[in-house]
């Protein structure tokens, strides 16, 4: 049984859409993070934007339920539309557990296979001390990315990375996520760990999953 998590990054205005759809199609798990744009006061003073509060939404699905929510989200949300969001299923390996299994696919437990995890696209996730974003897009706009979404989160590992790796972790953290082509993954990612790695102030760390379908890009590198 192929399984997904697809990741939805619109405007929180929007969010409450996307809930109705997947309430409408019996999909049984739905994750909002709230997050925001990565875009600097000084690019949106310059085409006269205000920043945008966004939300991060994750929908544990089969394929079908996958395929059925993509068709609604271009229908109804006109997701395909460069600037009206970005919707990217990613493939899941595994999940814990039969119980888990049965419930994410309503108690069809087939194997249909796994879902082939070379992509075209991958969704990059940068891990980085609070208060370094724009240092980090700094980087990767500079290595080809686009924009980002960045969300807020709090590190668990702080003292075990000081101990084994003797370098100073802050435990407020933020969380980048960049949509990229997978030929231009290694250059973003090398770019961060270059200006913005471990060993610095920013403390980034980088890591990426495939992407099987995506839609609503403006440009891709």
């Amino acid at each position: 049984m192929q399984l997904y998590n697809v990741v939805t990054i619109i405007d929180r205005a929007r969010e409450k859409f996307l809930r109705t759809i997947c309430k409408e199609l019996e999909i049984p798990m739905t994750l909002t993070v709230m997050g925001r744009g990565t875009a600097t006061r000084r690019q949106l003073d310059f085409y006269g934007l205000e920043p945008t509060e966004k939300a991060l939404v994750f929908i544990l699905s089969d394929a079908e339920k996958k395929d059925a929510l993509l068709q609604a989200a271009k229908e109804r949300m006109f997701i395909d539309v460069p600037g009206n969001g970005v919707m990217m299923a990613i493939p899941l390996k595994s999940v814990g557990g039969g119980r888990t299994l049965a419930f994410l696919t309503r108690g069809e437990t087939s194997d249909n296979g796994t879902p082939d995890l070379n992509a075209s696209h991958e969704l990059i996730m940068i891990v980085l001390n609070r208060g370094y974003t724009d240092d980090v897009m700094d980087a990767a706009r500079e290595a080809g990315a686009g924009g980002g979404t960045v969300l807020h989160a709090k590190g668990t590992g702080a003292k075990l990375a000081q101990k084994f790796l003797g370098v100073t972790l802050a435990e407020e953290k933020e969380i980048i996520l960049i949509a990229a082509a997978a030929q231009g993954r290694n250059a973003i990612m090398s770019a961060v760990a270059e200006h913005c790695g471990i060993e610095s102030k920013a403390g980034a760390i980088a890591f990426s999953l495939p992407i099987t379908e995506i839609t609503g890009l403006r440009r891709l590198s």
